[in-house]
């Protein structure tokens, strides 16, 4: 059955006019919004859009049906906040494009233009079942890291869903180095940078004027008035209790900011403040020891107190062991400590869309990816079982209704070495 999955979606990659319309039967299918899965469903997509799913589709006649009996259908995972694309090798700075030190700019820097889909580590978590991501730069020398994107890990070239879609900003420890050595320093620095934007809102051609001895170029002022307009989103990375309710507190002075926090290891201490400022957490999901004094109350029912006080919380695949993909242990583990005494976590459908539909939404766009509700970008995956157990796998993955290749540098090595013939090997492993 899966060599002719497998099969199947080579034959719709030749032949990308063959995928208009597909229907995924007889799976049970998790829409990724929070429900529980639905046995014996069907998703529909037509021209790389979720038509329909559910119990009761109907399949429209002339459409690609793929059997999925004993399986399960999913949205493909949404891994953020993470770096694919954006470095091949971490130690060698011509392949790293993460942070910029020697750069006079900050806020303006587009990761989006650095993306590279033919990334080694893009087809390994494609084959992991993540199907978009949310990418972040890194700081260097200042608060402001820049200007993170979404992409696609489709196998194709154009990999940018958004650019532009958030500023990244540290106002935690890490802030507090890079800003000169507190936690007040980099509050100073963030509230002169917004302050020198509306400088340059006021007065473009005098603020051209002084720029050399600004902290922001021109590049930084137009990216931070976007942000002070709620244009675009502001990604604050904090862990610390006392960190969070600093950073809601910015709203007050301007309140047209559109926050999500990352981090939040201590986030179930101020959890109703953040509810009741509707500020979306992306936060980590098993952090459960005192690394940092910053994070000396995490707990693992961090992610399921905050969920249980009306915060909306995603899981951050920010230093996942292993690689992106493990988000969905993560995930699974949330449901797994529901059974431990005095443990808080998600039930099942929360857990998915912890890791489909939330991220997504962090960033105001869960109506256009995460989930399987009609209109949605079919990011579908079909697994050979439970996707949050850690031993299920993919069988089939489409990516705006394209299907993709069930192969990466990890794939091909593991089959050119698992019974190497004598020919096969290296030259240096040559028998002389």
């Amino acid at each position: 059955m899966i060599r002719a999955l497998l099969l199947s979606a080579a034959a719709l990659v030749a032949s990308p006019s063959l995928a208009q319309t597909v229907a995924v039967t007889g799976g049970t299918v998790a829409l990724g919004d929070g429900s529980a899965p639905i046995p014996n469903g069907t998703v529909l997509f037509r021209d790389g859009r979720i038509v329909a799913a559910g119990g009761n589709v109907a399949v429209p006649a002339g459409a690609e049906v793929i059997d999925a009996r004993g399986k399960w259908v999913a949205p493909g995972l949404i891994a953020g906040f993470t770096d694919l694309g954006l470095q091949d090798a971490g130690g060698v700075d011509e392949s790293n494009d993460t942070a910029a030190r020697g750069s006079p700019f900050t806020a303006a820097i587009d990761v989006s233009t650095a993306i590279n889909p033919a990334g080694v580590k893009i087809a390994n978590e494609r084959l992991g079942g993540v199907t978009r991501a949310l990418i972040a730069p890194s700081t260097a020398g200042s608060i402001f890291a820049g200007q993170g994107a979404v992409i696609d890990l489709g196998d194709d070239a154009d990999a940018v869903t958004r650019p532009r879609a958030f500023q990244y900003v540290e106002l935690g420890e890490h802030g507090a180095r890079e800003a000169g050595g507190s936690r007040p320093a980099a509050y100073a620095m963030f509230r002169d940078a917004l302050a020198q934007a509306q400088d340059f809102r006021r007065n473009p051609t005098a603020f051209g004027g002084r720029e050399k001895a600004s902290l922001l170029k021109r590049g930084d002022a137009e990216a931070l008035l976007r942000v002070i307009d709620g244009q675009t989103p502001l990604v604050v990375h904090v862990e610390r209790a006392s960190d969070i309710r600093s950073v809601l507190g910015l709203v007050r002075d301007y309140p047209k900011l559109r926050l999500v926090l990352t981090g939040a290891s201590e986030g179930w201490m101020v959890a109703h403040e953040i509810a009741a400022a509707r500020v979306p957490v992306v936060a980590a999901a098993l952090a459960d020891l005192p690394e940092s004094f910053e994070a000396l109350a995490a707990t693992e029912s961090n992610v399921g107190r905050m969920r249980a006080a009306g915060v909306q919380v995603a899981l951050s695949a920010a230093g996942a062991s292993g690689g992106e993909h493990n988000i969905r242990q993560y995930a699974g583990n949330l449901v797994a400590i529901t059974r431990v005494p005095g443990a808080t976590g998600l039930d099942w459908g929360q857990a998915l869309a912890s890791i489909t539909s939330g991220p997504a939404a962090a960033l105001g766009m869960e109506g256009e990816l995460g989930s399987l509700k009609p209109g949605r970008r079919a990011d579908v995956v079909l697994w050979d079982g439970d996707p949050l157990e850690i031993e299920s796998q993919p069988v089939a993955i489409w990516i705006d209704g394209r299907p993709q290749p069930m192969r990466s540098r990890q794939t091909e090595l593991r089959d050119r070495y698992l019974t190497p013939a004598e020919g096969a090997l290296p030259k240096a492993y040559d028998r002389r």
